[in-house]
């Protein structure tokens, strides 16, 4: 099953991905005058995403819970990062926000392509100087009332956390806007890391925690980072499906 799961999932993203990408350029020329922000190109992006390749095998069970936690203003999510999918995951959040994604991504055609088109912001792993220059764009949309969304690990745990990296809290204090944390579960049973092979079964788990508002943070970005890492420790620690995944 695994490999019929794997080929299907295949031959439907490459089937529709080109027409998304179409569908997405024409909604972007139109709506721009109205929509700088692309506010319409992401919802398109997020339902057809979640909607369509999430759900395509019966055995791929997803859960979006806490959506109306979701401020309506400029924050900074966060969420902890095991697989690619945990990005199709957070697409279900049906909720305006720029990706901070690896520059790698924006290579990919079609892929890389729709994440220009919608404003994404591109990093560089392991540059000092690139998280700098991720910081500003960041900034812009930040001040133009748009959240943004960070995987503060900056690459994938490999079953446990790993330290969360200082720059999405820097935003949040020197912008003075809520952290959220997103906490994302059960993606490694589907695909594991950037792996190619489809699971037939897998229990996905989406849960936006309460934001914690600019007043309740630690007054240095390493010290927030540390206090909203140990906030992931203990939810992970108490939950069901975590304890399941670890035996």
């Amino acid at each position: 099953m695994k490999y019929v799961v794997t080929v299907w999932f295949w031959l439907v993203f490459l089937l529709t991905a080109p027409v998304l990408f179409a569908l997405g350029l024409v909604l972007f020329l139109v709506a721009y005058p109205v929509d700088p922000d692309r506010r319409w190109l992401h919802s398109l992006v997020c339902r057809w995403c979640y909607g369509l390749w999430l759900h395509l095998s019966p055995g791929w069970r997803t859960r979006i819970e806490g959506r109306e936690l979701l401020p309506k203003g400029p924050c900074v999510l966060v969420a902890n990062h095991q697989s690619a999918v945990d990005i199709l995951a957070a697409m279900g959040l049906f909720h305006p926000y720029k990706f901070v994604a690896k520059s790698s991504l924006f290579s990919i055609p079609i892929v890389g392509w729709m994440m220009s088109l919608l404003g994404y912001v591109r990093v560089t792993r392991g540059t000092f100087s690139s998280m700098l220059q991720m910081l500003d764009p960041c900034r812009y949309w930040l001040r133009r009332g748009m959240p943004v969304f960070i995987f503060p690990e900056g690459t994938y745990s490999q079953g446990e956390l790993l330290r969360f990296k200082r720059g999405a809290f820097q935003l949040a204090l020197e912008e003075h806007v809520p952290v959220v944390p997103v906490v994302i579960e059960g993606t490694p049973q589907l695909l594991d890391g950037d792996g190619m092979w489809m699971s037939p079964r897998a229990d996905i788990r989406v849960r936006v925690l309460p934001p914690l508002p600019p007043e309740s943070f630690a007054q240095e970005p390493a010290a927030l980072a540390d206090q909203v890492r140990a906030l992931y420790v203990d939810v992970l620690s108490r939950s069901p499906e975590t304890k399941a995944a670890l035996g």
